[in-house]
């Protein structure tokens, strides 16, 4: 699979953590997809915390990051704008702040699609109200 992908923190633990349930989809899709792959900080912290306690895996991570498998979008207060003004857009859901910078970072770039194991992005709009190209499980 060519193109930008952006990555949320759900499949990022997964291909991480074998002990996750989604490990294996996770890991069959990483093996599809042309690296690097693209992330916020926010996708970072999440994934750091919930695998803080997984050394190997954490581990796993920092090489990823160093060798340049996962790349940081461009962050600066434009995008962080937009993920805010995204959060209140969809507080009914409610949108994570992680979620809202990438949906901010997809609209920035065309056709990137988002690999995710959330729901939520089914959801989500672009600036243009169209739906966003995804990965997921629940994607066929």
């Amino acid at each position: 699979m060519a193109g930008v992908v952006l990555l949320d923190t759900g499949p990022l633990v997964a291909v991480l953590d074998e002990r996750e349930e989604h490990h294996a989809w996770a890991a069959l899709r990483v093996a599809e997809i042309e690296l690097p792959v693209w992330t916020c900080g926010a996708v970072l912290a999440e994934a750091c915390f919930l695998l803080a306690r997984h050394r190997p895996a954490l581990a796993r991570l920092g090489f990823l990051v160093r060798n340049g498998g996962i790349r940081p979008v461009e962050e600066d207060e434009r995008l962080w704008s937009r993920a805010f003004a995204l959060m209140e857009r969809y507080s009914n859901v409610p949108m994570s702040f992680a979620d809202a910078c990438l949906v901010a970072s997809a609209e920035q770039r065309e056709g990137a699609r988002l690999f995710t194991l959330d729901g939520d992005f089914l959801i989500y709009r672009d600036g243009n109200g169209q739906p966003l190209p995804l990965i997921a499980p629940f994607e066929k």
